[in-house]
């Protein structure tokens, strides 16, 4: 904990956008001889045990979360039968569509029948599976999609173990090699070593199914299985020093249920999970998982994360409070939810209801109310404390564009107060439809085509721009100051993604009130700069006053006000409809933009001071 916020201080970037050190590796016995002295004899071994099983089937009858969540996987299950098999269908360059439905169809059949072991589910798991072994491939251009669908037919094979015909065994163990191990035509599996969501993803693939293959195949499957703990931690890093995800909470979401249930694979097949939980900054993703969890029922939605979170309970987030004994990370009114609201469940949930079913609570280490988090994309989140009548939320980032699933939004935040959302991010925005127009999404190159649309550029964000100009795309802010206490304060050096056109930008962000928000700018500016713009982005009604606005939504009113220059106006910039026909249309999206020109500054410095309060002025 810091004494006090120093501004300036910039020898915390080595926690920044690398880790400079080491990379910590997972343990890693793998061998063909660890393998099979090591191998759990019995099935089921992916995820659940005969034990855990045995366990899931006393606490479905006697545990109300246990109860209600299986009730809700039945409904779930029941409404498969009545779906048409899955079919070869791409969705541009995806099948992942339909192997994210078969991972789905899997988790809801297979749970009912580990509880149940009735025929007629059996059977369904039987149709189902053969129906994508027939399949001519399972897509290993876009590698994801081989990933998910090798899951799915993994679990199926081993929530089944001995229940399939002698046939369907065959078919479905020689296309789990084929297409799943093989998948890329060359003898040995295809190991993604990269930094983001794909690595937990198809790694979590390949393990489930070299397990699943295992018995036949030794050989393989430890070749496989090594390969793919080495290669676990280039993302695993992603979380180090503190947990923050760099591609935002929805991302967490999906890479982190892929590490848990990789995780609980490990563990029930060979009774170690190799380092998994006590990986630099895994553990601590929970705080972070939690902490973006807005009152409004929004997310802090920065990078390419969704805007809204699930009702349900968060299932990746419930294998930490199964391991931790925190009751904190067991949402228990969200999974007690009626089971007929929750419709269709999380393609990973039955695979959940293992670690569910071993949740004990064991005390409650308290989420911070003010919380930072560093690494590739440093963030800040003040929250009030449990008893909030205000509800306050503000979240603020630092990092640079080119990280994965990265804008340009150093700089930026949100701000909610009274359950309404003031300060929005314009957030995500559908890969396929703009894939399909052969705009080129992905590249991040300074003129790349992400950077003309609002959702990705500094344009759509809370943040300042100078020079009317983009920032540069690799330029990096770190987090170089933070307080907490009653009254929590944070600091961004922005200054690398101006370039030329600022010396120095060092944004603060002060909770200076249980109901306000304070953003000072500190600007030293160049020969380049011309003027600079104080943006901020919202959806709710605006009236111009003097020395600010008014804010009003949801019958509720935040007033801004330009403290340190009353003089300059505010104005309103309409993004509905946005600039681009490819842009995401937000109802009512607006920024109000004060225009700072260069002549306002004393002596080469400008600092800007707008504060964000309950009320009207």
């Amino acid at each position: 904990m810091m004494n006090r916020l120093v501004l300036g201080c910039v020898a915390v970037v080595a926690l920044g956008q690398t880790w400079a050190g080491e990379l910590p590796k997972l343990d890693n016995p793998m061998s063909v001889e660890y393998l099979k002295a090591n191998l759990r004899e019995g099935h089921p071994r992916l995820v659940f045990t005969p034990a855990l099983v045995f366990r899931l089937k006393g606490k479905v009858k006697t545990d109300p979360v246990l109860q209600n969540m299986y009730a809700a996987i039945r409904l779930n299950a029941e409404k498969i039968h009545d779906q048409p098999l899955l079919e070869r269908k791409m969705v541009g360059r995806r099948l992942l569509g339909t192997s994210r439905e078969m991972l789905y169809r899997i988790n809801m059949l297979g749970v009912v029948y580990l509880v149940e072991g009735e025929p007629r589910t059996l059977n369904r798991i039987n149709d189902e599976v053969l129906a994508v072994c027939r399949f001519e491939d399972w897509n290993p251009k876009h590698f994801l999609d081989v990933a998910e669908m090798s899951m799915a037919v993994a679990l199926a094979l081993d929530w089944t173990h001995g229940a399939l015909p002698d046939t369907t065994v065959k078919t479905v163990t020689d296309a789990l090699l084929k297409k799943g191990l093989l998948a890329d035509g060359k003898p040995k599996a295809r190991i993604v070593s990269g930094g983001n969501n794909w690595n937990q993803v198809c790694n979590g693939g390949m393990i489930a199914a070299s397990i699943a293959l295992a018995d036949g195949h030794p050989e393989l499957a430890a070749e496989t299985i090594k390969r793919s703990i080495d290669a676990l931690p280039n993302a695993l890093k992603a979380y180090m020093p503190d947990g923050v995800y760099p591609e935002g909470s929805t991302y967490w979401g999906y890479a982190t249920r892929f590490s848990v249930t990789t995780a609980a694979m490990l563990e029930s097949a060979f009774g170690d999970d190799f380092g998994h939980l006590d990986y630099p900054g895994f553990k601590e993703s929970a705080i972070f998982r939690s902490l973006c969890n807005a009152p409004s029922g929004w997310y802090y939605n920065y990078a390419d994360c969704g805007d809204k979170r699930s009702p349900d309970g968060d299932v990746a987030l419930a294998w930490f409070a199964a391991k931790t004994g925190n009751k904190a990370f067991f949402e228990r009114e969200r999974f007690l939810r009626s089971p007929k609201d929750m419709g269709k469940l999380e393609r990973l949930d039955g695979a959940g209801m293992a670690w569910l079913s071993q949740y004990e609570e064991r005390g409650e280490e308290k989420v911070p109310s003010a919380w930072k988090g560093e690494g590739e994309n440093p963030i800040v989140i003040f929250t009030g404390d449990e008893n909030d009548e205000h509800q306050y939320y503000f979240g603020g980032k630092g990092g640079k564009a080119t990280t994965s699933h990265g804008n340009m939004d150093a700089g930026s935040f949100v701000f909610e107060l009274n359950g309404v959302r003031w300060v929005v991010d314009p957030g995500n925005q559908s890969y396929h439809a703009l894939e399909k127009t052969g705009f080129d999404l992905w590249g991040k190159g300074q003129g790349s085509d992400r950077w003309t649309l609002l959702t990705k550029n500094n344009f759509g964000h809370s943040t300042l721009t100078v020079n009317g100009e983009l920032f540069e795309n690799e330029g990096f802010a770190p987090l170089i100051g933070f307080q907490v206490g009653a009254r929590p304060e944070a600091a961004f050096d922005l200054s690398a993604v101006y370039g030329d056109n600022m010396k120095q930008a060092l944004r603060r962000f002060i909770k200076d009130s249980p109901y306000s928000l304070s953003i000072e700018d500190d600007l030293k500016i160049s020969d380049r700069t011309e003027e600079v713009v104080w943006q901020l982005m919202t959806t709710a009604n605006v009236e111009l006053v003097e020395g600010g606005a008014l804010l009003r939504q949801d019958g509720k009113t935040l007033r801004l006000e330009n403290l340190s220059h009353p003089g300059l106006a505010v104005s309103v910039v309409s993004l509905d409809p946005p600039p681009l026909e490819l842009d995401r249309t937000i109802k009512g999206l607006k920024r109000l933009d004060i225009k700072f020109p260069a002549d306002v500054a004393v002596r080469g410095k400008l600092k800007i001071i707008v504060r964000l309060s309950e009320g009207a002025l």
